[in-house]
């Protein structure tokens, strides 16, 4: 395989796909084999006529789309203009990462499986599909697809035979090497990661946008911290409008960074300048200022407090000589050793940083030049925008839940974005989070006349807000709302504003508190009640239906529940009633935007 390079290219959203792809390249690398390791986006399209083995690992976002990092390659690989045999040269695989409990389940791996045998590509082997649901995780599917693929792969392309395997114990070059700058040297010049200006901001250039409010909006006794946080981005070029969403990146806290730096012995207030070593073909990340202060690096760069994954623990054994330590994290990285991961990492939500603590002989060994193999770069966090331009100038407003739980740890479990976002008070002088806007999953009817509803429990009802918001500026009053929580006295979001706008007839609100009498009543219940109403709006007035909330049971049971009113209603039978669904699906009036 020597004149051969096996290009390795990932669609990756939170970051999972990118993990597997290196992994693989890591791999590749063992087993002699010259390699890249590339976002799909980043990658010129058009040279994948010249490429002879590519394997893509790619991931499923939303309602069966593309991840962000592969939109422009996805719009490309799918033009009707492109000649069916134009990748006739081209051995692939295609590895998708996706939960089967979603409907859309690995769509995107399978489409673009189906689209390059289109276009002559030759696939190696059957696409896989890796399920978070497996009772070994993802790793279930990943091991045994991926023996496979090596098996056929270095049939075709064999390694020079004067080379052999580099054993998996034996550490592999880093992919940057770290130069750290002379006491002497004057204090560097950071260049600004922010924009102002025309471009609107984006990934690399955030806008800072100053935190205007961030105040509780649940009882005080009640269990969950939720807040309403309002940002001001005037002079900023963000436009935005119901259904989309603001993108952030959480920093880490001061005392992680603090304890993180203690034991690897790091000076955060060293700066260094990183360069690529001879077998990475990756540039520098573009958000690590040239040069960069450790501090920066550990507190917004570096994923320190996320719960690791099987990478971090295979990277981890090729630096300790403690026997002890050494066979645990051994047995982390196997395929056998899945389930005591999950145990000891996944289910009591372990964070890297912890693992260090518990590996003390192979943490004392860790070199720096290592930091960003080991470590993934904190992604951004996505939440639907709770306030319309029209009713709030120059204003994002968000919904956020705290999250915060115990496991068997001693300490509370906290979620980092939102622990970090509610940590930022607006009162003390000026305090700015870096953010930028994307276009959501929702979108809402541009035929004025079309009535709106909305299931919006919890904090789900944040794009709906927007939502009333929008519309009522623009006259458009058929806004119908299901609204649900525990307790009427406890978490009724955004009650005060509800009730003018019902005095003033631009909305039906129907509430459902669950724990506020002995039954427990939901959304669903109060969507069945309202049958006549909704078979109207429906049939009669071309409405457009849309849930928004946790992923768990919610959305399932409110298909359910609008799948029996079309029955009680309209005399339909069951399937009747789940095509006229999924008519509603396709012709985009019926609408979901949910997460886990």
């Amino acid at each position: 395989m020597s004149s051969h390079t096996l290009l390795l290219l990932y669609g990756s959203q939170t970051g999972t796909a990118q993990d597997t792809a290196e992994r693989i390249g890591r791999q590749a690398q063992r087993r002699r084999i010259r390699v890249r390791v590339q976002a799909l986006d980043t990658y010129n399209v058009a040279n994948l006529i010249l490429e002879s083995l590519v394997v893509f690992v790619c991931s499923t976002t939303g309602q069966g789309d593309p991840p962000d990092n592969m939109k422009n390659f996805w719009r490309f690989v799918f033009r009707k203009s492109l000649p069916s045999g134009s990748l006739c040269r081209l051995d692939y695989a295609v590895l998708g990462l996706g939960d089967s409990s979603y409907p859309k389940f690995n769509f995107v791996a399978k489409k673009l499986y189906k689209r390059l045998l289109q276009l002559g590509g030759n696939a190696l082997l059957p696409v896989g599909l890796a399920d978070d649901q497996h009772d070994l995780g993802p790793d279930g599917v990943i091991d045994p697809w991926l023996s496979l693929f090596w098996q056929k792969a270095l049939a075709l392309y064999p390694p020079p035979a004067d080379l052999s395997p580099l054993p998996d114990e034996d550490p592999l070059p880093p992919r940057y090497v770290f130069h750290f700058l002379d006491d002497t040297t004057e204090e560097p010049v950071v260049k600004p990661m922010l924009a102002h200006g025309q471009a609107p901001p984006s990934s690399a250039h955030p806008f800072p946008a100053r935190v205007v409010s961030n105040r509780r909006v649940t009882a005080p006794g009640h269990f969950q911290d939720v807040r309403h946080i309002e940002f001001d981005i005037t002079d900023s070029n963000i436009q935005y409008s119901a259904g989309d969403v603001v993108m952030m990146r959480p920093c880490n806290s001061p005392e992680d960074v603090e304890q993180f730096c203690q034991l690897l012995r790091l000076n955060p207030d060293k700066y260094f300048v990183l360069t690529p070593t001879d077998n990475n073909t990756a540039p520098v990340p573009v958000r690590l200022p040239q040069p960069c202060s450790i501090r920066f690096l550990v507190q917004e760069f570096l994923d320190i407090a996320a719960v690791p994954r099987r990478s971090f623990f295979e990277l981890l054994t090729t630096f300790t000589d403690n026997e002890l330590e050494r066979e645990k994290l051994a047995e982390f990285s196997s395929a056998q050793g899945q389930n005591e991961l999950h145990s000891y990492c996944s289910r009591p939500r372990r964070t890297a940083l912890e693992v260090l603590t518990d590996f003390p002989h192979t943490t004392a060994k860790l070199n720096v030049n290592y930091l960003l193999d080991l470590f993934p770069e904190i992604q951004p966090r996505s939440f639907s925008i709770a306030s319309s331009l029209l009713a709030h100038p120059n204003r994002i407003q968000i919904l956020v839940a705290v999250v915060q739980y115990k496991t068997r740890l001693h300490k509370p479990r906290k979620g980092l974005c939102s622990s970090w976002l509610a940590s930022l008070a607006s009162s003390h002088g000026d305090v700015c989070v870096p953010l930028w806007v994307k276009k959501g999953s929702l979108k809402f009817p541009q035929d004025h006349n079309s009535p709106v509803i909305m299931v919006g429990p919890g904090t789900g009802v944040a794009p709906f807000r927007a939502a009333i918001q929008e519309r009522i500026a623009e006259g458009r009053t058929a806004n119908v709302l299901f609204f649900g929580c525990r307790s009427e006295s406890q978490d009724f979001y955004c009650r005060g504003e509800w009730e003018q706008k019902i005095q003033a007839g631009q909305m039906t609100l129907f509430t459902a508190f669950s724990r506020d009498q002995e039954d427990k009543i939901y959304v669903q219940h109060r969507v069945k009640e309202q049958a006549k109403l909704l078979w109207d709006l429906i049939v009669n007035k071309n409405a457009f239906f849309y849930i928004a909330g946790n992923a768990k049971q919610m959305p399932t049971a409110v298909c359910d529940a609008l799948k029996e009113v079309f029955q009680q209603e309209g005399g339909v039978t069951e399937s009747q009633a789940q095509e006229m669904l999924d008519t509603m699906e396709k012709t985009s009036r019926f609408q979901s935007e949910t997460w886990s």
